[in-house]
This record gives structure tokens, sequence and C-alpha cells, in this order.
């Protein structure tokens, strides 16, 4: 009698996992379209949670006041801006023209150019002649995710007033059906907080920084459309080892070919000194604060998530990357016998491991 209990219970248990997938799988399917929404109130509850619980537990507010209070500021002070960005970059790419051809025979003249100034052949158009259809992909992906973007503002706001509303209970309900140990769940926490601040503090810091001072520049120095190179500024900023660099020097370059060397010189200086240099300056002083997560992750993150989110997917593609990279490492640590990996991707400002797969420190003795 009680095997039979035993292997009802089991069943029942495999059927409801089975009828929560099956109706699960419905739902994302017609919610895909939001989920920047709410991932983007994900990210500000973990970045709101203290002002939430100093209000309710130490000023003694409302929940409701409280979290009215929270999500009006963010409405003012987070998606308001990052909306007004998006817009303005959307309004300057649809402004460029990117036509194939005449992008192709300007590359055409540029190689030209080199090869008689210096008389070697550094590469040919036909290896550059994914440029303008690569450009044109994220430019399009960027502008495309604008129309989406308004809407996930929205579902954003209410989902976060909600998740603050009920901030205790809602992260003891997905904790509880985490099928983890509990020391994973602890880093689970604690990784996901590391993750989202270095994701939606750090990369817009450092792009936007860079671009204002891109556009500055250029500005200054009399480059035209100063504020379609300060966006690619921007935007190259999660290329790992070259990145603003990809921008900067071929506008130098361009200045010293045709002749006007003095402000070439000025233009490679001030991208070296002042745009390269910020970038150093920048990610030291945010790595003092903020958890380490590798360059490839910053890239490959953009890269997918422009094509999911649109220009959210600038700051929600690492996120979902560095989360599926997080769960891989504990699922190698616990479950892959002799695995070296630690169930974290983040490194802090002490620790010389800056690796995609974090390994265990071994023991001297």
């Amino acid at each position: 009698m009680e095997e039979i209990n035993i292997q009802n219970k089991t069943n029942y248990r495999t059927a409801l996992i089975i009828s929560i997938l099956f109706l699960g799988l419905i739902i994302f399917r017609e919610i895909r379209y939001y989920l920047g929404g709410f991932l983007a109130a994900i990210a500000m509850y973990s970045l709101l949670k203290g002002q939430m619980i100093h209000l309710t537990e130490k000023l003694r507010w409302s929940r409701g006041l409280s979290a009215s209070i929270i999500v009006l500021a963010s409405i003012i002070f987070i998606l308001t801006p990052l909306t007004g960005i998006g817009f303005l970059v959307a309004d300057t790419i649809s402004g460029v023209n990117l036509d194939p051809a005449k992008i192709t025979t300007a590359i055409d003249d540029f190689v030209v150019l080199i090869e008689n100034r210096f008389g070697i052949e550094v590469f040919t158009p036909q290896n550059l002649s994914f440029l303008p259809q690569a450009g044109s992909t994220i430019m399009q992906s960027v502008v495309s995710g604008l129309s989406s973007m308004v809407i996930n503002s929205i579902i954003a706001i209410f989902v976060l007033y909600f998740m603050l509303f009920s901030y205790g209970h809602f992260e003891n309900v997905i904790l509880e059906i985490l099928p983890f140990t509990k020391n994973n769940k602890s880093t689970l926490r604690q990784e996901t907080k590391l993750i989202i601040l270095s994701n939606t503090v750090g990369i817009p810091v450092v792009a936007l920084t860079q671009g204002a001072l891109a556009y500055i520049g250029y500005l200054s120095m009399g480059v035209s459309s100063p504020l379609v190179f300060a966006v690619l500024v921007a935007f190259t900023t999660v290329i790992p080892v070259v990145g603003t660099s990809l921008v900067w020097v071929p506008i130098g370059i361009s200045a010293l070919l045709s002749g006007d060397i003095v402000r070439g010189i000025i233009l490679l200086s001030y991208g070296l000194v002042i745009i390269g240099g910020s970038d150093a300056i920048l990610r030291f002083m945010l790595q003092k604060r903020l958890a380490n997560i590798h360059p490839l992750i910053t890239f490959f993150g953009v890269l997918i998530g422009l094509a999911i989110f649109g220009f959210w997917g600038i700051i929600f593609g690492p996120l979902l990357l560095s989360m599926f990279l997080l769960l891989l490492n504990m699922y190698r640590h616990d479950y892959i016998k002799g695995s070296e990996a630690e169930p974290r991707i983040t490194a802090t400002e002490d620790s010389k491991s800056k690796i995609l797969f974090r390994k265990k420190k071994r023991n001297p003795y």
C-alpha cells in the first residue's frame, strides 16, 4: 500500500511538472516579445531593493507609498533618460544613408590611398565587403527594437511596482522552486546582483561617457557627422581589445592621408589619450565597486541581445549570457567529477582570475 502511494505521488509530481512546463511554454510564446520589460523590472528591482527596505523597515512607510515613490523616481531618472537616448540613437541612425555601393566605393578609395601612400597591401576591399551589411544589420536591429521599447518600459514600471511591494515574498518564491543546494542558492543571489550591477551600470556608464567625449572632441575639431561617430564610439566600447579605436583610428588616418597632418595628429592623440584613456580609467574605477565580467561575455552578449531585444539588448544580452554561464558553472561544479569550475563567473578587483569559466582555487597544502 505504501509503495502504491509513493508511485501515485511520483506520477502526480511528474504530471504536475509536465503541466507546468506545457502551460509555461504557451505563456512564454505569447509574452516573449515583452521579455525586455520583465528583465528591466528585475534589473531595477535588484538595484532598488535596498531603498525599498530602508523606506519600509527603517522609516516605517507603507509598502504602497514606498513602491510608488521608488517607481516614480525610476521613471524620471532611469527609464526616461534611457528611452530618450534610444530615440536619439534611432534618429541619428535613421538619418544615415547606408548605401552599400557608396560604402564599398569609399572602402576601395581608402584602400587605394593607403597602398599608393605606403606601397603595402594591408587589406583588400573583398575582405571588408561584409562591413556595410554588418553595420546595416546592427543599425536596423537597434531601430526596430525601439518600436517595442515604450511598451516594454510600461511593462517594466508595473512589474517593478509589484515586485517592490512584495519584495520579501517574491525572492522567497523564486529561491524555493530552484532545485539548488542552499550554498548555491546563496551564491546565485550574490552573483545575480553582481552581474546586474556590472551590466546595468558598468556598460552604460562607459559607453555614454566615451560617446560624449567623442562627440565633444569631433564637434570642436570639425569632423563631419560628429553625432554619428559618437554613437559608433559608444557601441564599440563593448568590443574587446580594439574597442573605440575602430572609430577614432580611421578618422585620424583619413585626415592624415588627405594631407591635413596637424589635424590628423590631433584626432589620433585625442582618440588615444582622451577617448581611450577614459576607457581605462572608467573600467579601473568601476572594477573597484563592481564585479569584473569577462569582456567576451559583454561583446557576444550585446550581439545576441541586439537580435532579441533591439536597443535594450545592449544591457540585457550580456545579462542573459552571464546568467547562462553562471548556471553552467554551477552544473559543472556540482555534477561533473573532477571539474575545476567555481559556481560563479564574476571576479573582484583583488582576483587575478579573469577567465571566462572560473576555476577552483587549489589548496596549496
